[in-house]
């Protein structure tokens, strides 16, 4: 239990309950089928990646013989007993979702998932058919025995375990092999069907046509399974060439210590006992599932043609209205700040901006950081157009972008070969920031231009991922974007920022300072209040001085998608604290910072969630909005989110969440409004346009002759 004297909800435990929200939604009947499927399909994505890292982590610390335990935490064996029973009872609850609820609506629509024994002889001759053509040459059964040893499976990788009998009576030798169900090809079939839609998964295929992988064997058993490994790399920054070191590290990554195995209920207690000694598997560690295994394959099923119907109406992004009317993007970006809302307002702007600065004359220079990016990144292949047009660029690709190392490898190899100057991060941070400047030469002198965001440059998640974003030229603002730069790449002091708020050297200390105000505020009686979206609240720093911000009066309203280790409503400590988690059909991502300030509200925007790492580890950029116009825009984004009823659940004083009583009120989602408005406001600002006075064009030098 947490401390009382500062309550502290467990990190591991808390994102726990932020997956059970995810999975609720699979839950709802109000939600399409295929939706449903989607959110079922990103509960086992998530759950992956908790054991390849925060689960592996705890055991490791048990494994190590670590005891230590804070004041308000547990001790690693505590902490692995409590998630080992809560991911046991989790995966319990995603499969009988699955096979209760939504499978059988699906089979109301026509749509069945078949096994072997349940197809027509049409169906099996299409089995053999498609085995024969594409599967067969693919796959490749290994035995293992005294010469052959149990192979090294891949991570997350789908195999099936073979129990076998020789054919040969003399011998009578039993034996296994494994079958690895290639992830190159589709894991789902769709076959004939003159009734509605049936599809079959690949293992079910390998399955029905073992006989022919092992002719000289009766197969006396057979069942799928699944490891998931520890994937936490470790990574010795001080290698001479940190590129290599990266790739050894992906390497060891595919060779982890197992974590979890996946298997079905049915399985075989021989090919059981056999995965079991193979791995070294412990009894808690296995997961025996009614499958099928790995369910994050039904997000690739839900995006089928033909199920439109059963899918949320889908948030087509509009021509963002602060660029309405503008050809050139940086004659609107000089006459006043632009801000962006994704995905309600397209990203295709922030394309453009490194697009026309690629091919503008007058850039000189380009300065950008890369967390993540697509895999055919319009962006970097402007970066690459920029180079080879002569412009000084320069990139900060982050190497140690967990699962996404490989993809910024290859990147990071394109933008050097292109003549970028290219950086791979710093040692012992990760450059999280997500900024970009264009330095342009003009009548009057050099006018720096940027992009400052909450989110990455990935054309493909800002589809999905709602994020801030605001262009610029304001010059205290370039001056300052100019010396993160120069920390970032080379030797150069952390200054003194105008504007800046800049981890790992100032941001702490920043965000202390304002609640510590905030809190004095209070308690001198003048007007106070804190609002905060994030996507984690973990700093106990942080909880701590909230928590006395609460006593001394302050309202706090805090949006926060995921992990909350702070725990609210709690009479005499945080009372007068409100949280409230956002799960719907976009992923919220932005990070948004309101300070009361004694009447005179303060605004931010940034990359930083209030957890350690982002702090103290990471190079991280909070900016305020000083734009009143955009400011008022912020604060009107924040209301709208405290006012969603319909994807919001408030955190109870218990640490449970509740959905948000309506109280006979219409339903609200802030997801729907933010497009709603962002059509709106095009709507009247193209309306606008249409209403002007036509006024000719004149060149540059007709202006200059009158």
């Amino acid at each position: 239990m947490p401390d009382k004297k500062f309550p502290y909800y467990n990190r591991e435990l808390s994102w726990m309950e932020f997956n059970a929200r995810v999975l609720e939604e699979a839950t709802k009947k109000e939600n399409p089928l295929m939706e449903r499927l989607r959110f079922l399909s990103i509960t086992g994505s998530n759950l992956d990646e908790f054991f390849m890292v925060r689960v592996a982590g705890v055991k490791a610390q048990v494994n190590s013989g670590y005891k230590s335990k804070d004041t308000f935490d547990l001790t690693p064996e505590e902490l692995l007993t409590q998630l080992e029973d809560k991911t046991h009872h989790f995966m319990d609850r995603q499969y009988a979702v699955l096979h209760r609820s939504i499978l059988p609506a699906l089979s109301q629509e026509g749509v069945e998932f078949l096994t072997c024994d349940r197809m027509d002889e049409k169906q099996l001759d299409f089995l053999s058919e498609y085995f024969k053509r594409v599967l067969f040459p693919v796959l490749t059964p290994l035995a293992v025995d005294s010469s052959r040893p149990f192979p090294l499976l891949s991570n997350k990788s789908l195999n099936i375990a073979v129990f076998l009998k020789s054919k040969d009576t003399k011998e009578n030798e039993k034996g296994f092999a494994i079958v690895q169900v290639p992830g190159i090809l589709p894991r789902f079939l769709e076959l004939p069907s003159e009734k509605g839609r049936a599809f079959t998964l690949l293992e079910e295929v390998i399955m029905y046509k073992l006989d022919e992988l092992f002719e000289l064997h009766t197969i006396k058993a057979a069942c799928p399974f699944r490891i998931t490994r520890d994937s936490d790399l470790e990574i010795d920054e001080e290698a001479e060439d940190f590129m290599n070191e990266v790739k050894r590290s992906i390497k060891r990554r595919k060779r982890g210590r197992p974590v979890r195995l996946e298997l079905l209920q049915n399985c075989d207690k021989n090919v059981r006992a056999f995965l079991v000694e193979q791995l070294k598997i412990k009894k808690r560690e296995i997961y025996s599932v009614p499958g099928p295994l790995d369910l994050t394959f039904l997000s690739k099923f839900a995006g089928l043609e033909g199920f439109e119907s059963l899918s949320f109406k889908p948030i087509k992004p509009v021509f963002p209205v602060d660029f309405w009317g503008y050809d050139d993007i940086f004659t609107a970006i000089r006459e006043k700040d632009r801000l962006v809302h994704h995905p309600y307002e397209s990203f295709d702007c922030v394309v453009k901006f490194i697009e026309q600065a690629a091919e503008d004359e007058n850039v000189l220079a380009i300065k950008q950081t890369l967390y993540r990016v697509s895999g055919h990144s319009p962006i970097v292949a402007a970066l690459i157009r920029a180079a080879e047009n002569g412009k000084q660029v320069t990139v900060l690709v982050e190497l140690k972008a967990r699962f996404d190392e490989e993809n910024n490898i290859n990147w990071a190899n394109q933008l050097e070969k292109a003549g970028c100057h290219v950086i791979y991060g710093l040692q012992g941070l990760k450059t999280h920031c997500k900024i970009a400047l264009v330095v342009r030469q003009e009548e009057d002198g050099i006018r720096r231009y940027l992009h400052l965001g909450t989110g990455n440059y990935n054309d493909s998640t800002a589809k999905i991922y709602t994020d801030l974003g605001l262009f610029t030229c304001n010059s205290q603002y370039g001056a300052d974007a100019s010396s993160l730069f120069n920390v970032i790449t080379g030797y150069s002091r952390p200054p003194e920022y105008r504007h800046f708020v800049v981890a790992p050297h100032g941001m702490r200390s920043f965000f202390t300072r304002m609640i510590q105000v905030e809190t004095e505020n209070a308690r001198k009686g003048l007007p106070s209040g804190i609002t905060a979206k994030v996507n984690s609240l973990v700093d106990p720093e942080i909880i701590r001085l909230l928590y006395e911000a609460s006593q001394a009066g302050v309202q706090i309203r805090l949006v926060v998608r995921g992990i909350c280790c702070l725990i609210p409503g709690l009479p005499g400590i945080s009372e007068n604290i409100t949280v409230i988690s956002i799960v719907g059909q976009l992923l919220e991502h932005s990070r948004i910072f309101r300070f009361e300030n004694a009447g005179n509200p303060k605004v931010y925007l940034g990359s930083a969630d209030w957890m350690p790492r982002n702090l103290d580890r990471r190079v991280e950029l909070v900016f305020p909005v000083s734009d009143s116009e955009l400011k008022e825009r912020v604060l009107e984004t924040l209301e709208i989110f405290l006012s969603d009823n319909t994807n919001a659940r408030v955190m109870q004083s218990d640490t449970s969440y509740q959905h948000v009583n309506r109280r006979s009120r219409p339903a609200f989602s802030a997801q729907l409004t933010f497009y709603k408005n962002a059509q709106e406001r095009l709507k009247k600002a193209q309306q606008v346009s249409v209403d002007s006075p036509l006024i000719p064009i004149h060149s540059a030098e007709d202006s200059a002759g009158k």
